[in-house]
Protein backbone atom coordinates (compact mmCIF):
# COMPACT_ATOMS: atom_id res chain seq x y z
CA UNK A 1 0.00 0.00 0.00
CA UNK A 2 1.67 3.35 -1.01
CA UNK A 3 1.53 6.41 0.85
CA UNK A 4 -1.36 8.18 -0.20
CA UNK A 5 -3.23 4.88 -0.09
CA UNK A 6 -2.76 5.09 3.73
CA UNK A 7 -3.24 8.90 4.10
CA UNK A 8 -7.29 8.29 1.71
CA UNK A 9 -7.76 5.13 4.43
CA UNK A 10 -7.14 7.11 7.37
CA UNK A 11 -9.06 10.22 6.17
CA UNK A 12 -11.95 7.88 5.23
CA UNK A 13 -11.96 6.17 8.46
CA UNK A 14 -12.04 9.87 10.34
CA UNK A 15 -14.89 10.53 8.66
CA UNK A 16 -16.45 7.41 9.32
CA UNK A 17 -16.12 7.79 13.09
CA UNK A 18 -17.02 11.77 12.71
CA UNK A 19 -20.25 10.25 11.23
CA UNK A 20 -20.58 7.84 13.53
CA UNK A 21 -20.02 9.88 16.99
CA UNK A 22 -22.77 12.43 15.37
CA UNK A 23 -25.33 9.55 15.23
CA UNK A 24 -25.09 8.68 18.39
CA UNK A 25 -25.18 12.20 19.82
CA UNK A 26 -28.39 12.65 18.05
CA UNK A 27 -29.68 9.42 19.32
CA UNK A 28 -28.90 10.77 22.82
CA UNK A 29 -30.17 13.94 22.81
CA UNK A 30 -33.26 13.71 20.92
CA UNK A 31 -36.27 13.58 22.18
CA UNK A 32 -38.41 10.63 22.90
CA UNK A 33 -41.69 10.25 24.43
CA UNK A 34 -43.23 13.49 23.95
CA UNK A 35 -47.00 12.21 24.10
CA UNK A 36 -50.31 13.54 22.62
CA UNK A 37 -49.50 17.19 24.03
CA UNK A 38 -46.83 17.52 21.20
CA UNK A 39 -46.31 17.47 17.95
CA UNK A 40 -43.23 17.12 15.23
CA UNK A 41 -42.47 17.27 11.93
CA UNK A 42 -38.92 17.19 9.87
CA UNK A 43 -37.72 19.99 8.18
CA UNK A 44 -34.57 22.15 6.50
CA UNK A 45 -33.45 25.75 7.68
CA UNK A 46 -34.22 28.34 4.88
CA UNK A 47 -34.15 31.30 4.74
CA UNK A 48 -35.32 34.82 1.97
CA UNK A 49 -33.43 34.83 -1.22
CA UNK A 50 -33.09 37.84 -2.47
CA UNK A 51 -31.72 38.44 -6.27
CA UNK A 52 -29.18 41.39 -6.85
CA UNK A 53 -30.36 42.08 -10.86
CA UNK A 54 -29.62 45.20 -13.44
CA UNK A 55 -32.06 47.47 -13.59
CA UNK A 56 -30.57 48.44 -17.39
CA UNK A 57 -28.92 46.53 -20.25
CA UNK A 58 -25.33 46.61 -19.82
CA UNK A 59 -22.14 45.30 -19.20
CA UNK A 60 -20.66 44.32 -15.76
CA UNK A 61 -17.80 46.33 -15.18
CA UNK A 62 -17.01 45.36 -11.93
CA UNK A 63 -18.49 42.62 -8.60
CA UNK A 64 -16.92 43.83 -5.53
CA UNK A 65 -17.99 40.85 -3.23
CA UNK A 66 -17.16 36.90 -3.78
CA UNK A 67 -19.86 33.92 -2.37
CA UNK A 68 -19.68 33.81 0.99
CA UNK A 69 -19.20 37.36 2.39
CA UNK A 70 -21.65 39.01 4.55
CA UNK A 71 -22.98 42.16 3.26
CA UNK A 72 -24.72 45.27 4.57
CA UNK A 73 -28.18 47.21 3.23
CA UNK A 74 -26.79 50.12 1.11
CA UNK A 75 -23.79 48.06 0.43
CA UNK A 76 -22.49 48.37 -3.42
CA UNK A 77 -22.22 44.91 -4.27
CA UNK A 78 -21.37 45.51 -8.13
CA UNK A 79 -20.65 48.18 -11.07
CA UNK A 80 -22.26 48.37 -14.53
CA UNK A 81 -20.49 49.98 -17.11
CA UNK A 82 -21.68 53.81 -17.37
CA UNK A 83 -19.58 54.97 -20.47
CA UNK A 84 -22.69 55.36 -22.84
CA UNK A 85 -24.96 56.74 -19.84
CA UNK A 86 -22.25 59.60 -18.50
CA UNK A 87 -22.08 60.50 -22.76
CA UNK A 88 -25.78 61.02 -22.36
CA UNK A 89 -25.86 63.23 -19.42
CA UNK A 90 -23.52 65.55 -20.83
CA UNK A 91 -25.61 65.58 -23.81
CA UNK A 92 -28.66 66.33 -21.85
CA UNK A 93 -27.04 68.70 -19.40
CA UNK A 94 -25.34 70.68 -22.64
CA UNK A 95 -29.41 70.79 -24.18
CA UNK A 96 -30.58 72.22 -20.46
CA UNK A 97 -27.77 74.83 -20.81
CA UNK A 98 -29.36 75.47 -24.22
CA UNK A 99 -32.58 76.27 -23.37
CA UNK A 100 -31.45 77.98 -20.27
CA UNK A 101 -29.80 80.78 -22.89
CA UNK A 102 -32.69 80.19 -24.87
CA UNK A 103 -34.93 81.68 -21.96
CA UNK A 104 -32.65 84.73 -21.05
CA UNK A 105 -32.70 85.56 -24.90
CA UNK A 106 -36.12 85.39 -24.92
CA UNK A 107 -36.85 87.59 -21.46
CA UNK A 108 -34.62 89.87 -22.58
CA UNK A 109 -37.02 90.33 -26.21
CA UNK A 110 -40.08 90.56 -24.75
CA UNK A 111 -38.32 93.53 -22.36
CA UNK A 112 -37.60 95.11 -25.54
CA UNK A 113 -41.08 94.29 -27.18
CA UNK A 114 -41.96 95.94 -23.85
CA UNK A 115 -39.69 99.08 -24.41
CA UNK A 116 -41.51 99.33 -28.09
CA UNK A 117 -44.64 99.47 -26.82
CA UNK A 118 -43.85 102.14 -24.24
CA UNK A 119 -42.57 104.20 -26.85
CA UNK A 120 -45.48 103.74 -29.08
CA UNK A 121 -47.83 104.78 -26.89
CA UNK A 122 -46.08 107.88 -25.95
CA UNK A 123 -46.44 108.43 -30.15
CA UNK A 124 -49.74 108.14 -30.24
CA UNK A 125 -50.43 110.86 -27.24
CA UNK A 126 -48.01 113.48 -29.55
CA UNK A 127 -50.21 112.45 -32.24
CA UNK A 128 -52.89 112.44 -30.64
CA UNK A 129 -51.76 116.34 -29.55
CA UNK A 130 -51.03 117.12 -32.47
CA UNK A 131 -54.44 116.71 -34.16
CA UNK A 132 -56.33 117.94 -31.47
CA UNK A 133 -54.35 121.04 -32.67
CA UNK A 134 -54.91 120.74 -36.12
CA UNK A 135 -58.68 120.41 -35.55
CA UNK A 136 -58.56 123.67 -33.74
CA UNK A 137 -56.33 125.30 -36.46
CA UNK A 138 -58.91 123.67 -38.81
CA UNK A 139 -62.02 125.02 -36.66
CA UNK A 140 -60.67 128.51 -36.72
CA UNK A 141 -59.49 128.76 -40.21
CA UNK A 142 -62.94 127.82 -41.43
CA UNK A 143 -64.91 130.42 -39.33
CA UNK A 144 -62.50 132.97 -40.64
CA UNK A 145 -62.10 131.93 -44.59
CA UNK A 146 -67.00 132.17 -44.10
CA UNK A 147 -66.22 135.64 -43.18
CA UNK A 148 -63.42 136.23 -45.75
CA UNK A 149 -60.71 136.70 -43.55
CA UNK A 150 -58.90 134.69 -44.97
CA UNK A 151 -57.99 132.84 -48.09
CA UNK A 152 -59.41 129.43 -49.34
CA UNK A 153 -56.04 128.66 -49.78
CA UNK A 154 -55.32 128.51 -46.34
CA UNK A 155 -58.79 126.83 -45.19
CA UNK A 156 -57.40 123.41 -47.44
CA UNK A 157 -53.66 123.97 -46.03
CA UNK A 158 -55.56 123.20 -42.54
CA UNK A 159 -57.53 120.46 -43.68
CA UNK A 160 -54.59 118.71 -45.19
CA UNK A 161 -52.88 119.11 -41.69
CA UNK A 162 -55.87 117.86 -40.34
CA UNK A 163 -55.87 114.93 -42.40
CA UNK A 164 -51.97 113.77 -42.00
CA UNK A 165 -52.52 114.13 -38.09
CA UNK A 166 -55.11 111.59 -38.43
CA UNK A 167 -53.40 109.56 -40.36
CA UNK A 168 -50.50 109.80 -38.16
CA UNK A 169 -52.45 108.67 -35.47
CA UNK A 170 -53.91 105.82 -37.27
CA UNK A 171 -50.40 104.61 -37.61
CA UNK A 172 -48.85 105.59 -34.17
CA UNK A 173 -51.81 103.23 -32.72
CA UNK A 174 -51.23 100.23 -35.08
CA UNK A 175 -47.54 100.33 -34.04
CA UNK A 176 -48.75 100.10 -30.30
CA UNK A 177 -50.75 97.11 -31.36
CA UNK A 178 -47.69 95.66 -33.17
CA UNK A 179 -45.78 96.55 -29.84
CA UNK A 180 -48.50 94.47 -28.05
CA UNK A 181 -48.10 91.20 -30.27
CA UNK A 182 -44.68 91.16 -30.27
CA UNK A 183 -44.48 91.15 -26.25
CA UNK A 184 -47.11 87.85 -26.89
CA UNK A 185 -44.89 86.61 -28.99
CA UNK A 186 -41.70 87.21 -27.07
CA UNK A 187 -43.50 85.52 -23.66
CA UNK A 188 -44.47 82.80 -25.84
CA UNK A 189 -41.16 82.00 -26.64
CA UNK A 190 -40.07 82.07 -22.94
CA UNK A 191 -43.17 79.38 -21.92
CA UNK A 192 -41.27 77.46 -24.49
CA UNK A 193 -37.72 77.74 -23.11
CA UNK A 194 -39.00 77.00 -19.89
CA UNK A 195 -40.97 73.44 -21.11
CA UNK A 196 -37.51 72.80 -23.01
CA UNK A 197 -35.45 73.74 -19.87
CA UNK A 198 -37.88 71.73 -17.87
CA UNK A 199 -37.51 68.72 -20.52
CA UNK A 200 -33.79 68.54 -20.54
CA UNK A 201 -33.99 68.81 -16.59
CA UNK A 202 -35.95 65.87 -16.44
CA UNK A 203 -33.33 64.13 -18.75
CA UNK A 204 -30.72 64.86 -16.58
CA UNK A 205 -32.70 63.50 -13.95
CA UNK A 206 -33.73 59.91 -15.36
CA UNK A 207 -29.96 59.72 -16.25
CA UNK A 208 -28.65 60.41 -13.25
CA UNK A 209 -30.83 57.99 -11.67
CA UNK A 210 -29.79 55.45 -14.54
CA UNK A 211 -26.54 55.68 -13.27
CA UNK A 212 -26.93 55.91 -9.87
CA UNK A 213 -29.25 52.73 -10.45
CA UNK A 214 -25.63 51.17 -12.38
CA UNK A 215 -24.16 50.75 -8.67
CA UNK A 216 -25.89 47.66 -7.18
CA UNK A 217 -26.52 48.06 -3.89
CA UNK A 218 -27.69 44.92 -1.35
CA UNK A 219 -31.43 45.71 -0.64
CA UNK A 220 -30.99 43.92 2.63
CA UNK A 221 -28.24 42.22 5.05
CA UNK A 222 -27.02 38.89 4.28
CA UNK A 223 -24.62 36.74 2.99
CA UNK A 224 -23.74 36.12 -1.09
CA UNK A 225 -24.95 32.68 -1.76
CA UNK A 226 -23.75 32.67 -5.59
CA UNK A 227 -22.18 34.84 -8.24
CA UNK A 228 -24.71 34.36 -11.23
CA UNK A 229 -22.47 36.41 -13.51
CA UNK A 230 -18.71 38.17 -14.13
CA UNK A 231 -17.64 41.01 -14.94
CA UNK A 232 -16.93 41.52 -18.77
CA UNK A 233 -20.16 39.65 -19.31
CA UNK A 234 -23.83 42.00 -21.08
CA UNK A 235 -26.83 41.24 -19.41
CA UNK A 236 -30.26 41.80 -20.47
CA UNK A 237 -32.28 44.42 -18.41
CA UNK A 238 -33.02 42.77 -14.70
CA UNK A 239 -30.21 40.17 -15.27
CA UNK A 240 -29.06 38.41 -12.52
CA UNK A 241 -25.68 39.21 -10.96
CA UNK A 242 -25.69 38.01 -7.34
CA UNK A 243 -27.87 35.47 -5.44
CA UNK A 244 -28.14 36.15 -2.01
CA UNK A 245 -29.76 34.74 1.65
CA UNK A 246 -31.62 37.46 4.43
CA UNK A 247 -29.98 35.77 7.22
CA UNK A 248 -32.70 38.11 9.54
CA UNK A 249 -35.66 35.86 7.91
CA UNK A 250 -34.52 32.41 8.90
CA UNK A 251 -36.87 29.41 9.49
CA UNK A 252 -38.24 25.90 9.25
CA UNK A 253 -40.36 24.77 6.58
CA UNK A 254 -42.24 21.03 7.64
CA UNK A 255 -45.45 19.20 7.28
CA UNK A 256 -48.04 18.35 10.03
CA UNK A 257 -51.05 16.22 9.59
CA UNK A 258 -54.72 17.71 9.59
CA UNK A 259 -55.52 16.89 13.05
CA UNK A 260 -53.06 19.07 14.82
CA UNK A 261 -52.53 21.96 12.19
CA UNK A 262 -56.00 22.21 13.28
CA UNK A 263 -55.04 23.50 16.66
CA UNK A 264 -52.03 25.38 15.90
CA UNK A 265 -51.88 29.01 16.15
CA UNK A 266 -49.65 31.42 15.24
CA UNK A 267 -47.35 33.45 17.18
CA UNK A 268 -47.08 30.40 19.50
CA UNK A 269 -43.57 28.47 20.62
CA UNK A 270 -41.38 26.26 18.32
CA UNK A 271 -38.59 24.63 18.93
CA UNK A 272 -36.27 23.83 16.67
CA UNK A 273 -33.74 21.28 17.06
CA UNK A 274 -31.24 20.65 13.97
CA UNK A 275 -28.76 17.48 13.26
CA UNK A 276 -25.67 19.70 12.56
CA UNK A 277 -25.56 20.88 16.20
CA UNK A 278 -28.14 18.17 18.31
CA UNK A 279 -27.07 19.67 21.36
CA UNK A 280 -28.74 22.91 21.12
CA UNK A 281 -32.51 23.97 21.06
CA UNK A 282 -33.66 26.77 19.47
CA UNK A 283 -36.63 28.67 19.80
CA UNK A 284 -38.63 30.03 17.19
CA UNK A 285 -42.38 30.89 16.75
CA UNK A 286 -45.19 29.92 14.15
CA UNK A 287 -45.36 32.26 11.46
CA UNK A 288 -47.40 30.50 8.66
CA UNK A 289 -49.53 28.04 8.16
CA UNK A 290 -51.26 26.47 5.19
CA UNK A 291 -54.71 27.66 4.61
CA UNK A 292 -54.82 24.86 1.88
CA UNK A 293 -54.20 21.17 2.70
CA UNK A 294 -51.63 18.85 0.27
CA UNK A 295 -50.79 15.49 -0.17
CA UNK A 296 -47.72 14.37 2.08
CA UNK A 297 -44.35 14.70 0.21
CA UNK A 298 -42.67 11.84 -1.33
CA UNK A 299 -40.40 11.02 1.47
CA UNK A 300 -43.14 9.48 2.92
CA UNK A 301 -42.61 6.16 3.04
CA UNK A 302 -45.75 4.27 3.85
CA UNK A 303 -49.30 4.06 1.90
CA UNK A 304 -51.07 4.78 4.75
CA UNK A 305 -49.30 7.87 5.21
CA UNK A 306 -49.56 9.29 2.09
CA UNK A 307 -53.24 9.29 2.04
CA UNK A 308 -53.16 11.25 4.70
CA UNK A 309 -53.51 15.42 3.90
CA UNK A 310 -50.43 17.65 5.33
CA UNK A 311 -50.30 21.30 6.16
CA UNK A 312 -47.73 23.29 5.35
CA UNK A 313 -46.04 24.89 8.19
CA UNK A 314 -43.35 27.47 8.92
CA UNK A 315 -41.42 28.43 12.24
CA UNK A 316 -39.46 31.20 12.00
CA UNK A 317 -36.22 32.34 14.18
CA UNK A 318 -35.94 35.14 16.39
CA UNK A 319 -34.15 38.14 14.26
CA UNK A 320 -32.07 39.08 17.22
CA UNK A 321 -31.06 35.90 18.18
CA UNK A 322 -29.93 35.18 14.93
CA UNK A 323 -28.01 38.70 14.33
CA UNK A 324 -26.01 37.20 18.11
CA UNK A 325 -24.60 34.00 16.21
CA UNK A 326 -24.70 35.52 12.29
CA UNK A 327 -21.78 33.87 10.99
CA UNK A 328 -23.22 30.40 12.30
CA UNK A 329 -26.81 30.79 10.46
CA UNK A 330 -26.73 27.54 7.58
CA UNK A 331 -29.61 27.36 5.18
CA UNK A 332 -30.42 23.52 4.09
CA UNK A 333 -29.61 22.16 7.32
CA UNK A 334 -32.32 19.73 7.93
CA UNK A 335 -33.53 18.81 11.39
CA UNK A 336 -36.58 18.54 14.01
CA UNK A 337 -39.50 21.24 15.30
CA UNK A 338 -41.33 20.44 18.15
CA UNK A 339 -44.67 22.11 18.81
CA UNK A 340 -46.92 21.91 22.39
CA UNK A 341 -50.74 21.36 21.10
CA UNK A 342 -51.45 21.24 25.00
CA UNK A 343 -50.92 25.02 26.32
CA UNK A 344 -50.71 23.18 29.62
CA UNK A 345 -48.19 20.27 28.74
CA UNK A 346 -44.64 21.09 30.15
CA UNK A 347 -41.37 21.20 27.67
CA UNK A 348 -39.33 17.67 28.38
CA UNK A 349 -36.11 18.33 29.51
CA UNK A 350 -34.25 17.50 26.54
CA UNK A 351 -36.40 20.48 24.93
CA UNK A 352 -35.17 23.25 27.63
CA UNK A 353 -33.63 25.76 25.76
CA UNK A 354 -30.19 25.67 24.78
CA UNK A 355 -28.68 27.97 22.84
CA UNK A 356 -25.09 29.12 22.07
CA UNK A 357 -23.48 31.29 24.44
Amino acid sequence: MTGNSRRWLFRGMIAVALAVAAALAWQTLKPDGLGDGFASGNGRIEATEVDVATKLPGRVAEILVDEGDFVKIGQVVARMDTQVLQAQLAQAEAQARQAQNAKLTATALVAQRESEQATASAVVNQRQAELTAAQKRFARTEALVRRNALPQQQLDDDRAVLQSAQAALAASRSQVLSAQAGIEAARSQVIEAQSAIEAADASVARLQADIDDSLLKAPRNGRVQYRVAQPGEVLAAGGKLLNMVDLSDVYMTFFLPAPQAGLLQLGQEVRLVIDAAPQYVIPAKLSYVASVAQFTPKTVETASEREKLMFRVKARIDPELLRKHITYVKTGVPGMAYLRLDPQAEWPADLQIRVPE
